[in-house]
């Protein structure tokens, strides 16, 4: 046997009727007749006891007999099974798994803090109980492993400055790199009869040690974009400039001051701070 059954035990409704009236039955006897056969109906009573089984919603019970697997109860209610029969319990109800945050090094070598929040229940009761020693360890344990390959996997961050082309990282692709934990983790979870219902990131980071470093690593980046954005429209209106001031012949201007009049537009569209114009009340060359 290498996969769950299902097992379909007695009604236990009318066991318990049964029990009841064997029961009381032989303690009424037995204290009014006093005949010690009565005595012989509590003990068959107490034999049927541990028979009942109760399973409730979204619950399970695996029934061993002496060590051999003898099928799976599912189904909610109230039976009557073999009183010898060991019964274990397993809910499969759906479960949530809030991982603790772990140090490990993404595709780059760079330290980050990542953890992840899991939500499975369990699929195969048989695989549960036998393929493994402790099945809601094993997906804590797989859970850290998995983790720790997939950040190994991606970048946390693509840099122009590395040469870096990456389509996937871990800050930029949560769904992408969602979708390839989920994949991981149902591999690694298929022995123990484990479902996946969800898998995702709860935490990124950075580790303390280099956080503040990549934080002005990110800023500076940002500036250079920036700056990379301005000096393009700064460019363009000049030479809009230049081209107007052309074609309705307002000014003529030579190179010298077509050059002088192009490092003035620059500095001020490129520059920081307003510019503080200079009104020249004299010729063009005062």
């Amino acid at each position: 046997m290498t996969q769950e059954k299902s097992s379909s035990p007695s009604n236990g409704y009318f066991m318990l009727f049964v029990f009841i009236v064997l029961f009381f039955g032989s303690i009424f006897g037995l204290i009014a007749f006093k005949m010690a056969w009565f005595i012989l109906g509590i003990l068959i009573a107490l034999f049927l006891a541990p028979g009942f089984l109760l399973v409730n919603p979204n619950e399970s019970r695996v029934l061993l007999l002496f060590g051999d697997y003898r099928g799976t109860v599912k189904k909610n209610g109230l039976f009557w099974t073999n009183p010898f029969y060991t019964k274990k319990k397993i809910s499969l109800r759906a479960r949530n798994f809030d991982s603790e945050r772990l140090k490990v090094n993404d595709k780059l070598g760079n330290p980050v803090m990542i953890s992840t929040i899991l939500v499975w229940r369990v699929r195969d009761t048989y695989k549960a109980s036998f393929d493994v020693d402790n099945f809601e360890n094993f997906v804590i344990v797989q859970t850290d492993a998995a983790v720790r390959k997939l950040a190994s996997m991606y970048p946390y961050d693509n840099f122009a400055d590395e040469g870096l082309d990456e389509d996937i990282t871990l800050r930029s692709s949560m769904n992408e790199v969602s979708d390839a934990l989920e994949k991981e983790l149902e591999e690694r979870l298929e022995i123990a009869g484990i479902e996946v219902l969800e898998a995702r990131i709860g935490y990124l980071a950075y580790a303390n040690e280099i956080a503040s470093a990549m934080l002005k690593r990110q800023q500076a980046t940002a500036i250079v974009a920036a700056r990379h954005k301005i000096v393009e429209g700064a460019v363009s209106m000049v030479e809009m400039a230049l081209d107007e001031l052309g074609k309705k012949e307002i000014v003529h201007l030579d190179e010298e001051r077509r050059a002088a009049m192009v490092s003035n537009l620059m500095v001020i569209l490129c520059g920081d701070k307003d510019a503080s114009p200079v009104v020249n009340a004299g010729t063009l060359n005062h």
